[in-house]
């Protein structure tokens, strides 16, 4: 498989990218905040027989440059990636595939640059901040009891958090949150297979202090024009399967697929499904 690794000028900033395959590019954002593309590990290299996936470090994370706090925002973000796919000259045809924190910057880009890319993913993300801001209710009633107090403290940590070891510390002891089986052996595994990553601690401190950046476009959906699929997980504590339905229904023409079995992290899963359902959207909106 063939990969590339490079620096990539974006305006005022340069976005570290990881070019994996070859064919219809497909921009691929983290999620976190404060993450970086190896959140991904290798899940999605199975794609590359067909697809160019181009992995980012977003904005001020993992190894791309740092950037000022006030240009920390999901608009910004969203202007990233348009200003991404004209450096790397693919701005004529793309796709973006955003999960969790991703998710919300590819959605809001699908509003911002309606119409620019040839399709847009949704993995597991939201239209709008009140989901986010009643995670306090969910994290009370969250099972098993034992590993309720450890995953609470991780999300109220975040504010908090210092350095590159404690963020890697609050997403391990949060990640039982994120799969529906809290016990979920592979949590283990993706933890090893990740264990690359460099984040960003002053992001997530930043976003998780100022809402997350106050995702917003929930009356702005109707106004995208390409096609759209959206992804969730039925058990998914953090980004639920109602905000999901909102988007599908909001945007004109989109597509929903529902994971029965997996919670937020449905790329790990259920690999094969989300695999095949994305690469059928994908062989459809290239052509």
């Amino acid at each position: 498989m063939r990969q590339t690794e490079r620096h990539v000028p974006v305006g005022d900033t340069r976005l570290y990218v990881v070019e994996r395959g070859e064919g219809f590019p497909v921009l691929v954002l983290h999620g976190g905040p404060g993450l970086d593309h190896t959140m991904f590990a290798d899940y999605l290299d199975p794609l590359t027989d067909s697809y160019r996936l181009v992995l980012v470090d977003q904005r001020s994370q993992g190894r791309s440059d740092e950037t000022p706090p006030e240009t920390w925002t999901l608009s910004r973000m969203s202007a990233d990636v348009s200003a991404l796919a004209a450096a790397l000259g693919v701005e004529h045809g793309y796709a973006v595939l955003g999960h969790s924190y991703g998710a919300m910057v590819a959605l809001q880009h699908a509003v911002d640059h309606s119409g620019e890319p040839a399709g847009t993913i949704v993995s597991s993300g939201l239209p709008h901040q009140r989901w986010l801001d009643t995670i306090g209710e969910r994290l009370a009633a969250f099972e098993p009891e034992e590993l309720r107090e450890q995953v609470t403290a991780s999300w109220d940590e975040e504010p908090e958090t210092r350095d590159r070891e404690h963020l890697v510390s609050i997403l391990a002891r949060q990640m039982p949150w994120h799969f529906a089986d809290p016990r979920d052996p592979r949590i283990a595994e993706y933890n090893d297979r990740t264990s690359g990553l460099v984040g960003s601690a002053g992001v997530l401190r930043h976003m998780a202090a100022h809402g997350y950046g106050g995702i917003d476009v929930e009356d702005a959906l109707p106004s995208v024009e390409h096609p759209v699929l959206v992804l969730a997980g039925r058990h998914d504590r953090t980004c639920p399967v109602d905000a999901a339905e909102i988007v599908a229904d909001g945007i004109p023409g989109a597509e929903l697929a529902i994971f029965e079995h997996s919670g937020h992290m449905t790329f790990v899963e259920e690999q094969a499904d989300y695999l095949q359902i994305v690469r059928d959207f994908l062989d459809r909106v290239r052509r």
